[in-house]
């Protein structure tokens, strides 16, 4: 858990791109896609929670509290749903985990961290920001999928 969890703070670190409304596009979801899948919504709740969390204290860390439950919720939900035997179960999976995501930073945008006092763009910023997230999570499942279903070939099914 605590290998996965650092895998996602990395993808989600070393690449940051900021957009104008305050948040940044990065690689994290291709590990939390990647790790739920593989391992289960435990691990892949924990670490993409977590994991994203650690990132966004570093630089961005209005984010934090808001990012470990919805990266939480999408590593939980994307895990719960994969069934690690079926390609199509993966997508689904990481479709349900992606849109939650991208609704979940949508609320928060608009109706917390303007309460917080931070980006009080109201409906402008929270819609800025989601093709970004759609960009994030299509490239986060077109990657995180087959990354998945290659671990979970070569890992013994011990540690699966």
């Amino acid at each position: 858990m605590a290998v996965m969890t650092a895998l996602v703070a990395a993808a989600t670190f070393i690449v940051r791109i900021p957009n104008a409304m305050g948040g940044y596009f990065n690689f994290g979801d291709v590990m939390i896609f990647a790790v739920a899948l593989t391992f289960g919504p435990v691990i892949g709740g924990f670490a993409g929670g977590v994991g994203s969390a650690i990132s966004d204290a570093i630089g961005f860390p209005v984010f934090v509290i808001p990012t470990l439950v919805i990266k939480g919720l999408e590593g939980l939900l994307a895990g719960l749903i994969a069934n690690r035997k079926s390609t199509s179960r993966d997508v689904l999976a990481a479709c349900v985990g992606g849109v939650e995501m991208i609704f979940g930073y949508f609320l928060v945008e608009l109706f917390v961290l303007p309460v917080w006092g931070v980006l009080g763009w109201g409906w402008v910023g929270a819609l800025g920001e989601v093709p970004g997230n759609i960009g994030q999570v299509l490239i986060g499942a077109g990657l995180g999928i087959p990354v998945s279903y290659i671990v979970r070939r070569r890992l013994p099914e011990i540690l699966r």
